[in-house]
């Protein structure tokens, strides 16, 4: 098999996240961005010895399993999508086979319980971090999402449909006026420009709606000065027709390199910095750049299947690891004795104190810092231990420490990235632990992720 050559086949199986496989007379091929039963035509980019890799060129004859019609006109140009043309049943049966096949290869007699879908099929985003650009070099402004497969091209999304309309007319609105001023996007080989990103942030519950727009210190309008500009954009945005309510509208300064929305400084335009969420009874305080699940009445689905796997509480005290701003935390609180939250980002630990005050939970315990050394500072052993961390897994020194130090008689594992999952599930199984049950939520309809909750316990 060669690098650069292309090739023809017909896609046998998936394998997460998306990968194709592909099997030629010179071997096998993971092609993402396939689905089996596609004959698709691609080059290869990667050689290794056990699989290659190859790059998408063309799909030939589409799967059998295609028989939905795409509800959203940028799909397929657009790479926030997979799975359109797949009906959601499928896509669920999918996802749930993927997650089942990794957890089989770490994991024998355990129960696998399948996939919970979604509430809502659409519009049930409830943050998007949209990108300026252009969609071809030195074409029009863009405003929207990167285009599939590539690292520079945007595509205008201006009727997304995995979030309310409320987001594209907020898009829309902001575009045409950059456009009109002539305003240039931060280019991300130069480094030179001025436009960088747009964050919409809206609560399922509540209605009420963040907007920030996020640019580098290099205005280059000499007609306009940037605060009259910014100015006269926060009214367009104040007078659109919308569902929701605008309750804050901020301007965050980022001069870093990195393509990551990140803040200097932050000004508040209008209205104040956060918006409140509700989660299975609970009031959340939600800053512009804290964590929150992006599917709000998913996430009461995936909250509701952990509490259901933690079980018993009563006079239990619960270590929260990698606990954001708090949401587990005080989902179990109201049942248990005590609940230690430990959060490494500042910001997401003075939001979980602020929620729960909020929700008058005073058995609420969140120490900011890094899970690793955190918990060597307190002193009190858990009953449980509730494990939400980054897609990159738990740190293995980490790992050690809850498995081999603190030794709790029952995890619970949620996970937003089952190869990860896999890998941590190894480790924990040669500690001692057993996987008892398994259960995938799908938070991400028409897209390849999945999050997956499992129960362990200590068995030696």
């Amino acid at each position: 098999m060669k690098k650069g050559k292309e090739y023809e086949g017909y896609v046998s199986t998936l394998e997460f996240p998306n990968k194709g496989i592909v099997e030629i007379e010179d071997g096998k091929v993971a092609v993402k961005n396939t689905l089996p039963g596609q004959k698709i035509r691609f080059v290869v980019n990667k050689v290794r010895k056990n699989k290659c890799e190859g790059r998408l060129m063309d799909i030939i004859e589409h799967s059998p399993m295609e028989t939905a019609t795409p509800v959203c006109k940028h799909f397929g140009p657009c790479g926030g999508c997979t799975y359109q043309t797949i009906p959601y049943e499928k896509q669920l049966e999918l996802k749930g086979n993927q997650v089942k096949t990794l957890i089989d290869s770490v994991c024998s007699d355990y129960l696998f319980e399948g996939i919970e879908g979604s509430p809502t099929e659409w519009g049930y985003r409830n943050k998007m971090e949209f990108s300026f650009g252009d969609e071809v070099k030195d074409g029009p402004l863009a405003l929207g999402l990167h285009k599939k497969g590539s690292f520079h091209d945007i595509v205008t999304v201006s009727d997304c449909q995995i979030v309310e309309d409320d987001y594209n007319k907020i898009l829309t609105c902001t575009l045409e006026y950059f456009t009109q001023l002539g305003i240039s996007f931060y280019k991300k080989m130069t480094h030179i420009g001025y436009l960088r990103h747009l964050l919409i942030r809206k609560a399922a519950k509540t209605g009420e709606i963040l907007v920030n727009i996020i640019t580098s210190t290099q205005w280059d309008n000499n007609q306009l000065t940037e605060e009259d500009a910014l100015e006269t954009w926060k009214q367009k945005l104040m007078e659109l027709n919308l569902k929701g309510k605008l309750v804050g509208i901020l301007h965050t300064y980022n001069d870093r390199e990195a393509d990551v929305v990140q803040s200097d400084r932050t000004d508040i335009l209008y209205g104040q910095d956060y918006f409140y969420e509700e989660i299975l009874g609970l009031k959340f305080k939600i800053s512009t750049f804290s964590f929150f699940q992006t599917n709000s009445l998913g996430a009461e689905v995936l909250y509701s299947k952990a509490r259901e796997y933690v079980g018993e509480t009563k006079d239990k005290l619960i270590f929260d690891l990698y606990s954001g701003t708090g949401t587990i935390a005080q989902l179990l609180a109201s049942v248990a004795k005590k609940v230690i939250g430990v959060e490494i980002v500042e910001e997401a630990v003075v939001a979980a104190r602020e929620n729960a005050a909020l929700n008058q939970l005073d058995n609420c315990e969140f120490i900011a810092g890094d899970v690793l050394k955190a918990i060597d500072s307190i002193e009190e052993k858990p009953d449980l231990i509730v494990l939400d961390p980054p897609r990159d897994g738990i740190h293995p020194k980490a790992l050690d420490k809850i498995s081999d130090s603190i030794r709790a008689t029952k995890l619970i594992y949620v996970s937003c990235k089952p190869t990860s999952l896999a890998r941590d599930l190894i480790i924990l199984q040669e500690r001692g632990y057993k996987v008892k049950r398994v259960c995938c939520v799908d938070m991400f309809p028409a897209t390849s992720h999945v999050e997956t909750v499992v129960e362990l316990v200590l068995t030696e």
